[in-house]
């Protein structure tokens, strides 16, 4: 992890995306802070929908034509992205910052070969011959552990596996070795032998590049594993940050605690045991959104929820959550208290 003294090449403040609908706007995206620093893993997790995608897509300047995210500040490295034209986001897109797709099928077009793809970000953005984008494209296969690389230039998308193809995504991401990368469930649609290659792969690219890396997914298991800090996202709210190991430790909010509970844990979750649930569904987000949107499906909740949720925040600033009950903090300075005791 970077030091705490540098700044962060990416810092989001207030965050917001609201999509027009035929029946009243939809909040799909709310409030949302964070700072990543250099060499930094921020994981975001929540369920299908919370605003995850949409999250990384306004990042990109990617979302759909006539949606704009509003926000404070939404700065990398000095560049106001919400204030950044078209040809700015072109030339950031590829080179500075990169993005890896849930589904390399779909986003690998089929219509050109491997090789083509990899070398246009290089031939557009580096200014860079073709023998040798060419040869960049054949060090990054062989880098992130595809065999026969040269002879893959070749080849079209269908003609690789599932693995393959999320391996060529992963290069084609770093062909001109960007500061931010951001990962999009992209073990998603791999089988989890694959899975823990691609993991792995990513770590040991990042450390070597010090790249910040921006890793969304659904799976707590994988947080677990790569992440320096976590953000736990519902119903297109972040209510729950901190570092890594604090949040696993000592989950403040009741999502997350939900969220992990529905993990098993060698050694501790008995053999045939049930895994813990949340019951209910994510609400609608059109219309008007007030209090706690997780009261629904709450086990804590009560009338105090329909109003104003604080945001709660640790004396050194590393750990945030949204509830109107602050006792996982409380609980949490009286356990360090009996330690220094």
């Amino acid at each position: 992890m970077t030091q705490s003294h540098e700044p962060p090449v990416l810092s989001v403040k207030n965050l917001t995306i609201d999509i027009p609908t035929e029946t009243g706007t939809l909040h799909a995206v709310r409030g949302i802070d964070f700072d990543l620093k250099r060499g930094e893993t921020l994981c975001i997790v929540g369920e299908s929908g919370s605003g995850k995608s949409l999250t990384s897509l306004a990042l990109m300047g990617l979302l759909g034509r006539g949606l704009r995210p509003r926000a404070d500040k939404m700065d990398f490295d000095g560049i106001e992205l919400t204030k950044a034209n078209a040809k700015t986001m072109r030339n950031l897109r590829g080179k500075r910052m990169s993005m890896i797709f849930q589904e390399p099928m779909t986003s690998l077009n089929p219509a050109y070969t491997i090789g083509d793809q990899l070398m246009e970000a290089l031939l557009l953005h580096g200014g860079k011959s073709r023998s040798v984008a060419r040869a960049r494209a054949i060090e990054l296969l062989q880098k992130v552990g595809i065999t026969a690389a040269e002879s893959r230039l070749s080849q079209y998308p269908h003609q690789l596996s599932g693995g393959l193809r999320q391996r060529v995504m992963i290069a084609m991401a770093l062909m001109c070795e960007p500061e931010l990368i951001i990962a999009d469930e992209p073990t998603t649609a791999l089988d989890v032998t694959i899975q823990a290659q691609i993991l792995r792969l990513l770590m040991d690219l990042q450390k070597e590049m010090g790249m910040a890396l921006i890793f969304i997914t659904h799976d707590l298991g994988v947080v677990a594993r790569i992440a320096d800090k976590v953000a736990v996202m519902y119903a297109g709210q972040l209510v729950e940050t901190g570092d890594a190991k604090e949040i696993f430790k000592a989950p403040s909010h009741p999502y997350t605690r939900g969220l992990i509970n529905c993990i098993p844990l060698p050694g501790t979750t008995a053999r045939g045991s049930k895994l813990g649930t949340i019951p209910g569904i994510v609400p609608s987000l059109i219309g008007d959104v007030t209090g706690c949107i997780f009261r629904t499906r709450c086990a804590y909740a009560s009338d105090a929820c329909r109003g104003d949720i604080p945001r709660h925040v640790s004396g050194d600033g590393s750990h945030a959550f949204r509830c109107v009950d602050d006792t996982g903090f409380a609980q949490k300075e009286t356990q360090n208290a009996e330690v220094s005791a």
